[in-house]
């Protein structure tokens, strides 16, 4: 695409985007409001519900401190296709969740999970870090706001665009390298001692070309006849990751929960401020006087002792009956509340409050959690766990740190090992050892169809145990006589 391609791409998915900004505002505002905007919020109930929801999908999806991934052949190892592979990808797996622990994933997971259950949609920059730091990756968590999305014809969010206001200057210390004329490098050095400098637009665009990804940033300043090229790469894998909640029909951008529950996050906002001016009138009431010349209203202080002079014969400071009362206020508010939390699946993946539940009921909790995820968890492992994984594993291999390998070749498998992932591990495990529990029961001659090495090996791999504990698989040269 030419310079001026790029421009007229991003105005227009800018203008596709610009519907969902003011709704992204208010969930914000009634969310996670900026320190100016605290004042308004009366109540915390969504603010709460959506930070332990974010937390909740943290711990349930990307545990920090945790493996919740594994590589393994996609075919069980044999002694004709290198045995040692599923060894090598094990030391490959562990290679990458030492780097994911020694960088900054969890901080900036957590605050792009915080973005998809407030907008419906999250974006993780993944880059590689400078020589010299503890981790070869580094990771930014990018807001919905400061990014224009297109959604390409895979179905994934696989062009992103983000705009910056900066002077010539400014765009030459971050692009050295750039071609500009000679007059715009003249005024780029009188602009740093300028009061008010102008500012250009600089446009920087990824998109998906062939096998890989282009990058390129566009400069587009008054002093130019045309927006001009400053930088231009390629990337094998996708650097932005952008991914999301749920997506309705014809849209590009997700929809959170928040926004599903905004309705009820403003009454309940609402109801909690008349609450409150309910009270303050209840506590302090309405009063009226009379005009005797003695009592003068703007000194009355309503204060305990207080003595207030009124003229002889004169009513003086009487209150004045309030039209009714709140009471059902407090109804409507708990319902409000209810919804909130239910919406936002505060009272689903929180940690259970009866300390008396059984491991049957623990169980059905954690089936009944993967019901309710379950088209949430496919969605973002199509859109945020294989492409992190994916790119993170072609930095370390560019630096030397794991072999090069290739997940979409069929040879690789990526396996899910997160506390959700396994929910469904543990229900298919569960069916396995019921069947050999029948078989067991069945005789000697029904037990000899099991392959209790091949059974055990699959339990291992379905529960996601390590593959230490296993005997490795032998040759027939290397079998006992």
């Amino acid at each position: 695409m030419t310079p001026q391609q790029i421009l007229t791409r991003h105005d227009a998915a800018l203008g596709r985007r610009r519907p969902h900004e003011s709704q992204w505002r208010d969930a914000y505002a009634h969310v996670l409001p900026a320190p100016h905007e605290a004042a308004s919020l009366y109540d915390a109930t969504a603010a709460d519900a959506a930070e332990q929801l974010a937390a909740s999908l943290l711990a349930e999806l990307t545990p920090p401190w945790s493996r919740w991934f594994g590589l393994a052949p996609a075919r069980t190892p044999t002694p004709e296709n290198d045995a040692g592979l599923a060894a090598a990808l094990e030391a490959t797996a562990e290679t990458l969740g030492a780097q994911l622990d020694r960088s900054n994933f969890a901080v900036e997971m957590h605050q792009a999970f915080l973005d998809l259950v407030i907008t419906g949609t999250g974006i993780m920059l993944v880059e590689e870090a400078p020589p010299g730091e503890t981790s070869a990756l580094r990771f930014s968590a990018v807001p919905v706001r400061s990014a224009i999305l297109e959604e390409g014809p895979s179905g994934r969010l696989d062009t992103v665009f983000r705009e910056a206001r900066m002077t010539t200057a400014e765009m030459l210390r971050r692009f050295p390298f750039a071609e500009i004329p000679a007059a715009m490098q003249r005024d780029a050095a009188r602009e740093a001692d300028a009061p008010n400098p102008v500012r250009h637009r600089l446009i920087e665009a990824v998109w998906p070309d062939g096998s890989g990804h282009r990058y390129a940033a566009v400069f587009d300043a008054d002093g130019l006849k045309a927006p001009i090229f400053v930088a231009q790469g390629r990337f094998a894998d996708a650097p932005f990751i952008a991914f999301r909640w749920l997506k309705a029909p014809g849209e590009t951008y997700g929809r959170g929960p928040v926004i599903k529950a905004l309705p009820d996050i403003r009454t309940a906002n609402r109801v909690v401020e008349l609450v409150l001016k309910n009270a303050s009138i209840a506590v302090t009431g309405i009063w009226q006087a009379e005009d005797d010349g003695v009592l003068n209203p703007a000194t009355v202080q309503l204060t305990p002792g207080a003595i207030i002079p009124k003229a002889p014969g004169s009513a003086g400071l009487t209150p004045l009956a309030a039209p009714g009362n709140f009471d059902v206020s407090q109804l409507v508010l708990n319902d409000l509340r209810a919804r909130i939390r239910t919406a936002l699946l505060a009272d689903r993946l929180g940690v259970a409050r009866d300390q008396r539940m059984t491991a049957t009921e623990v169980l059905e909790r954690s089936a009944e959690t993967a019901r309710l995820l379950g088209a949430t968890y496919g969605r973002l492992q199509t859109e945020l766990l294989t492409p992190l994984i994916a790119r993170s594993l072609a930095i370390l291999a560019r630096r030397g740190e794991v072999p090069p390998l290739l997940l979409d070749q069929g040879r690789v498998a990526l396996r899910y090992e997160s506390p959700l992932a396994r929910v469904q591990g543990r229900a298919d495990a569960a069916n396995t050892l019921l069947f050999l529990d029948a078989i067991a029961k069945m005789g000697e001659a029904a037990a000899a169809q099991v392959d209790a090495p091949a059974a055990a090996r699959w339990l291992a791999r379905t529960l996601g145990a390590p593959h230490d504990i296993l005997t490795p698989v032998l040759s027939p040269s290397a079998q006992p006589e």
